[in-house]
């Protein structure tokens, strides 16, 4: 019988918060709740979590300053937000600092379980992901990292590891935009579009020092890695 994942929940209204722990619990989930974004930072500190569920709106501590303290000790870790805001600046702004995934309330339990389980899956996965050379730049996808020649190692971000890595393995070819907002995101709307545009932003600024790298544009369809 396959383990239980292990949750962390943090939602200050206690309804809500009740409901969502029992139902995960009845699809065999373990679930911690927490809610205040104090409470759930201790929490992630003391335990090892599958997944965080993080609500936006916490006192204490937001959900957006929550995530970014966890990132700064685990960048893997999948993180997804519970928002009622629907502004594009917020959306993009939880991708940014390392969000993986945000659904709107009110959501469906069987959305939030789905995406928890794709999260993990996809972790997983990349235990067993190789080393990459781009030109004369080593990604390490397992770690998160990239090296320029002997200089430091740069660390980068869940989703920029993620993107970077389907780039590369697409060298020279299109990445079908709507397929990796898909695989990445689990959404190809406007706000999931924008913020893949900044973490593009992002790699082509960790890339700079290999002339020979580019990151192409192709309008309409997505993005290639040239090298």
């Amino acid at each position: 019988m396959p383990e239980k994942l292990n949750i962390l929940l943090a939602e200050d209204e206690a309804a809500l918060g009740q409901i969502v722990k029992e139902s995960l619990e009845t699809r065999d989930f373990k679930v911690d709740l927490a809610e205040d974004g104090d409470k759930a930072y201790k929490l992630a500190a003391q335990n090892n979590y599958d997944a965080l569920v993080l609500d936006v709106m916490m006192p204490k501590k937001d959900g957006f300053t929550l995530a970014k303290e966890i990132r700064q000790e685990d960048d893997t870790i999948p993180i997804i937000f519970l928002t009622a805001k629907s502004q594009t600046s917020d959306v993009v702004e939880g991708f940014s600092i390392g969000g993986n995934d945000y659904l709107k309330k009110p959501f469906s339990m069987e959305e939030l379980i789905v995406r928890i389980h794709n999260l993990v899956q996809r972790k997983n996965l990349q235990k067993n992901s190789e080393l990459l050379t781009i030109g004369s730049y080593l990604l390490n996808f397992p770690k998160q990292t990239l090296q320029y020649e002997d200089d430091e190692l740069v660390l980068l971000t869940h989703r920029e590891a993620h993107l970077l890595f389907h780039l590369v393995k697409n060298k020279n070819q299109v990445l079908d935009r709507s397929l990796i907002l898909n695989k990445l995101w689990n959404t190809d709307d406007f706000f999931a579009s924008r913020s893949m545009d900044v973490f593009i932003s992002k790699l082509r600024k960790k890339l700079a020092k290999d002339d020979s790298i580019q990151i192409i544009n192709v309008r309409g369809y997505g993005y290639k890695l040239t090298c």
